[in-house]
């Protein structure tokens, strides 16, 4: 069946507002399992000797879902300020969340990084050990705002929001979204997997 010229636009229009409504669904799948991820990585801290592989394992595979929600978040801000009309029409996050992404990001990759050079220059830098820490206790104000911001809303997020009352928007590109995720924790899981050997020296400690 050929669309009419109308047609073939209304129907771009409907997918590019999905595409709006995909990237905020993204992100709050992202987000969760985010949430699951840093939460195991903060039980490890309380036993920090006895689970240091594991804290080396979670911290490693940590960074595919965190390119992930970088990613996502950045493609809406970017396509926000560009002026494109399904994004302008939803609007910018409130203005706290505004201020408070690039801090989340920014400690998020912060801590990631710094524990990352810990585990590549080994043991005996106590500048890297002391940067990890200092972004970790960063990281840990700021996320417990955002966490507490967010968390009320990511039921209605990750289900798609009143915005999806049509079966074929909730649907629109959910292949698409969960792809992108599985390949995030693959990503991560080469790392972490590939990495492990160098949480030896700190096990010897």
């Amino acid at each position: 069946m050929t669309l009419t010229g109308n047609a073939r636009h209304r129907h771009r229009r409907a997918q590019t507002a999905d595409g709006a409504a995909g990237n905020e669904r993204l992100t709050a799948m992202t987000g969760a399992v985010l949430l699951v991820l840093f939460a195991a990585e903060g039980v490890t801290i309380l036993r920090l000797h006895a689970l240091l592989t594991v804290h080396f394992f979670l911290g490693m595979l940590l960074l595919g879902p965190v390119a992930l929600k970088i990613a996502s978040t950045g493609y809406r801000f970017v396509r926000y300020y560009t002026g494109s009309a399904p994004y302008v029409r939803r609007g910018p996050p409130a203005w706290p969340m505004r201020l408070l992404g690039p801090l989340v990001m920014a400690t998020s990759v912060g801590v990631l990084g710094t524990g990352v050079m810990l585990a590549v220059v080994g043991r005996g830098n106590g500048q890297w050990l002391f940067l990890h820490k200092a972004t970790f206790v960063l990281w840990f104000g700021v996320m417990t705002i955002h966490v507490l911001m967010y968390a009320p809303r990511l039921p209605r997020l990750l289900a798609g929001g009143p915005a999806a009352g049509r079966l074929a928007a909730t649907l629109a590109g959910r292949g698409t979204r969960w792809l992108l995720l599985a390949v995030a924790l693959a990503g991560g899981l080469v790392i972490a997997v590939a990495t492990l050997h160098l949480a030896a020296p700190w096990r010897a400690a």
